[in-house]
């Protein structure tokens, strides 16, 4: 078995909505074990500042702007990381636009920002992703849903939707492109502290919900990584079609 810190060296990963948050978690992480990764990002600055620190850290990663909820600005930044970096053996569909409001608050403009860039943006990944994967390798797709999807959160209705269609979608697509010899997943990570979240979770919110969540904390970027690189791991090479909850146990709890 290879080095398990370096389990994805040489491995062109894509990482969408990478330039903060969760997103920048994993990117960070899986450039540590080796991966060579595509740092995807609507602000092409958060971008750039990400990957110039997993450099810098020894690490290999190219930085790229852009609206992932369109599809052609998807497939040019998948087309320009294959051309750099070689086939993609991953993607990771990371990138969402978080609002929480009561559902006779939510506006047209607010629900197609929140649709375009949490779950147009996962089609075109999935499909950019097939046009530029290694062929000759078994390939990865990992989405992200929400424990939202499975529990009804008040003010989450147009977040909760996009992350039930995510969960009904990786299914679809674990029959679907499992024959291709690529595998999908899903994870739903809880509650985790970032910088995306600042403006909608206060400190003493995430208080509140550490003591309710089982294992009586918070999650971390790093819980989320780490799930993640198993996921895309070859120690997870029957998986297919999973939903891993990062949760500290909210959605078993119930």
């Amino acid at each position: 078995m290879a080095d398990r810190d370096q389990r994805f060296t040489g491995r062109p990963i894509l990482v969408s909505g990478a330039g903060r948050g969760l997103g920048e978690g994993i990117a960070r992480h899986l450039a540590g074990e080796g991966a060579i990764v595509g740092v995807a990002d609507i602000n092409r600055e958060s971008a750039e500042h990400v990957a110039a620190a997993i450099r810098e850290g020894g690490g290999r990663a190219y930085a790229y702007g852009g609206d992932l909820g369109r599809r052609q600005e998807f497939f040019d930044v998948a087309e320009a990381f294959a051309g750099t970096a070689g086939p993609l053996r991953a993607v990771i569909n990371n990138a969402s636009v978080l609002v929480y409001e009561p559902i006779e608050c939510v506006t047209e403009e607010t629900l197609d920002r929140m649709l375009s860039a949490g779950l147009k943006s996962v089609f075109w990944g999935v499909q950019a992703f097939l046009a530029y994967r290694d062929q000759t390798a078994t390939g990865n797709i990992l989405n992200y849903s929400s424990p939202v999807a499975y529990r009804g959160r008040p003010h989450t209705g147009a977040y909760t939707t996009i992350k039930a269609g995510i969960a009904g979608l990786t299914r679809v697509l674990a029959g679907e492109l499992g024959p291709e010899d690529i595998r999908v997943n899903a994870i739903a990570p809880g509650s985790v502290p970032t910088p995306a979240t600042e403006g909608f979770v206060s400190a003493e919110q995430y208080e509140q919900r550490a003591r309710a969540i089982p294992l009586r904390r918070n999650g971390t970027p790093r819980d989320v990584a780490q799930a993640v690189a198993f996921l895309l791991s070859d120690e997870a090479e029957f998986i297919n079609g999973a939903m891993l909850a990062v949760d500290g146990g909210i959605i078993a709890a119930g």
